[in-house]
């Protein structure tokens, strides 16, 4: 066995040892399992039953990345990625008016999508059309995006009375456990403790115990079998009465997210971990975006929102993962995380809150190294990145970016600078925004 591994693995070629992977693996899950706790309370919202929600999320990444494991050979973990959850929770299950399982079909089918122009090798090409400050605004959208549900869940913050919002007292209750939370996760993630996240979680559960806000119920218990998943029946009756229009949209916002999500990255574990071949492209990356959208497709059919690749792999990569036998140990303890399910059904969104708020600021390094002064790189970001959290919907966001880039584009008569893509986007989003009420 141990000569598989290291042959199959290619360990020693890539400097590293099957301790080490292990470790890295080990590190890489402690980094992410706190979507095991955040999902159920976001897709609560969606109408979906939390139970069901956990077990699919845990057996989604669980399966996804042991997939990237034995398929792309990368030290890349997968899960349900924030952000996209919460525009399918808040937006598309919101205002939009979609059933969960009609959002979830949506899913399906950008995972079906996804398998065939990522087996075609055209789906790198696709992102490389879309403008970089674009890619860069629609992440730091979705961090304030997140940030601002972190803050709603916990009673931080509230629709005002005068103003549009309000921010609520913080000296009791679920505020003020949320409050202590987000200390806990910046003194540990700033002594760079592996797992902080997570650790702030559980203790943030365990101190809003006395304040009332953590409900132990009768019998609990830490391990029991875990609940059931919903089934692919559940999902693709989504499909039945679609309102077409608007499921377009939907799906391609999800397209959209996704396809750059995914590979920015692989670009940046890639580039840490030095996976990267002579012709300087990332490591088996054909075989990586197919994991991408396996998993997204499968985790689809049994409740799981959009599968994607965790910047929280570069944790593991930092302690000396190089290969996917780390993948391997990180989807096995997403597996034996099931039969944990009364542990992470316990946790209340005050305690999940920190997470979301924290990894919302972490989401904002992707403004880094870019000129916000000027007026054709600022004026999209800033645009996108306002629309995002104020209408609660990453589509809207990215409707307003597009048209405000373009529009800047053509007022400065550098027409040649707006790609093919950029100008059907432009006109796709336009058109909504005209014809198409949300």
């Amino acid at each position: 066995m141990k000569k598989f591994l290291y042959s199959y693995f290619s360990i020693r070629e890539r400097g590293s040892t099957i301790p080490r992977e292990l470790v890295a693996g080990t590190v890489t899950f402690a980094a992410m399992v706190y979507i095991l706790a955040v999902q159920p309370g976001i897709m609560k919202a969606a109408g979906m039953d939390p139970g069901a929600v956990f077990t699919a999320t845990a057996i989604s990444a669980g399966f996804a990345t042991l997939v990237m494991a034995f398929l792309g050979k990368i030290p890349i973990a997968l899960a349900s990625g924030l952000g996209i959850n919460a525009y399918i929770a808040f937006s598309v299950c919101g205002p939009m008016g979609f059933t969960w399982q009609t959002a979830l079909a949506a899913v399906f089918v950008e995972g079906i999508v996804f398998l065939i122009i990522s087996f075609c090798g055209i789906r790198e090409k696709i992102v490389q059309a879309i403008p970089e400050e674009l890619k860069k605004a629609v992440a730091l959208g979705i961090g304030l995006f997140i940030a601002i549900i972190g803050l709603n869940g916990a009673g931080i913050l509230s629709v005002g009375g005068g103003t549009p919002v309000a921010i609520n007292s913080i000296t009791s209750g679920a505020p003020l456990v949320a409050v202590i939370g987000l200390l806990l996760v910046i003194v540990l993630y700033s002594l760079k403790i592996p797992g902080s996240i997570l650790i702030a979680i559980l203790a943030t559960t365990v101190i809003g115990i006395p304040f009332g806000v953590t409900t132990i119920p009768t019998g609990f218990s830490f391990i029991s079998i875990p609940p059931a998943p919903y089934t692919p029946l559940d999902i693709i009756s989504g499909l039945k009465s679609v309102p077409l229009v608007d499921f377009v949209v939907v799906f391609f916002s999800l397209l959209f997210i996704d396809m750059f999500d995914t590979v920015s990255t692989l670009a940046g574990v890639a580039l840490q971990g030095n996976l990267i071949d002579k012709k300087g492209n990332i490591i088996n990356c054909k075989e990586a975006l197919l994991s991408d959208a396996i998993g997204t497709t499968f985790g689809s059919l049994i409740g799981a929102t959009t599968v994607t690749s965790y910047i929280e792999s570069s944790t593991g990569v930092a302690v000396g993962g190089r290969t996917g036998l780390a993948s391997v140990a990180t989807g096995i303890f997403f597996l034996l995380a099931l039969f944990l399910s009364p542990v992470f059904l316990l946790i209340p969104s005050a305690a999940t809150a920190p997470a979301l708020i924290f990894v919302g600021f972490l989401m904002l390094g992707a403004v880094s190294n870019l000129d916000l002064r000027n007026v054709e790189i600022g004026l999209p970001i800033f645009i996108t990145m306002l629309i995002i959290p104020m209408s609660y919907s990453i589509s809207e966001g990215l409707a307003w970016g597009f048209i405000c880039y373009t529009l800047v584009k053509v007022v400065k008569m550098k027409w040649k600078e707006i790609s093919l893509a950029t100008w059907i986007l432009t006109i796709v989003f336009l058109i909504k925004l005209i014809f198409v009420r949300l």
